[in-house]
């Protein structure tokens, strides 16, 4: 049986330090991730703090992709499912921003892209914490999956349909 570690709770198959350093890196960039997504979701759209928030969760992202994948590697493959997630998370924000940085009136792309970005990202922390959560745990291991998205889908739907930016974008094609 391999080595584990428990660190506030939580069991990381692992006791070798690298692997051990990865996911202190991981975890770190996956909760500026998740605070910066929220920040950039309230904050009033356009230049300043939607925009400065939106950067930082595109590089915590992108460092949660990084040593998503190479964590994912290191327990191949019991975490490809992990690993997938993440890259779609990674892909999603990469299309998302680039609509937004290259085609300001590609609104839609952005509001989709990074909305699917967040929710796949926090479909990944349920998939493998959910188990180790004191009410995630007792739902079925379907709900990780499906919370998420029954929550998040139609909230960006909603804005890709009705926000003001997008709109206002429309009526000056």
């Amino acid at each position: 049986m391999q080595d584990s570690t428990t660190i506030g709770g939580f069991a990381i198959p692992s006791a070798n330090r690298l692997f051990l350093a990865l996911v202190a890196v991981h975890v770190a960039a996956g909760l500026i991730a998740v605070i910066a997504g929220i920040v950039a979701m309230a904050a009033p759209k356009g230049r300043g703090r939607h925009t400065r928030a939106g950067l930082i969760y595109f590089r915590a992202l992108m460092v949660v992709g990084v040593t998503m994948s190479l964590l994912a590697l290191g327990h191949w493959p019991g975490d490809a499912i992990l690993f997938v997630l993440g890259l779609f998370s990674v892909t999603a924000a990469w299309i998302a921003r680039r609509a937004a940085i290259r085609r300001p009136r590609r609104l839609r792309v952005h509001i989709a892209g990074m909305g699917a970005s967040y929710v796949l990202l926090v479909v990944a922390f349920y998939v493998d914490n959910g188990p180790q959560l004191p009410l995630w745990r007792s739902l079925p291991p379907v709900a990780y999956w499906l919370v998420p998205v029954v929550v998040g889908v139609p909230l960006i739907m909603r804005s890709v349909m009705t926000h003001p930016l997008v709109r206002r974008s429309e009526s000056h094609d």
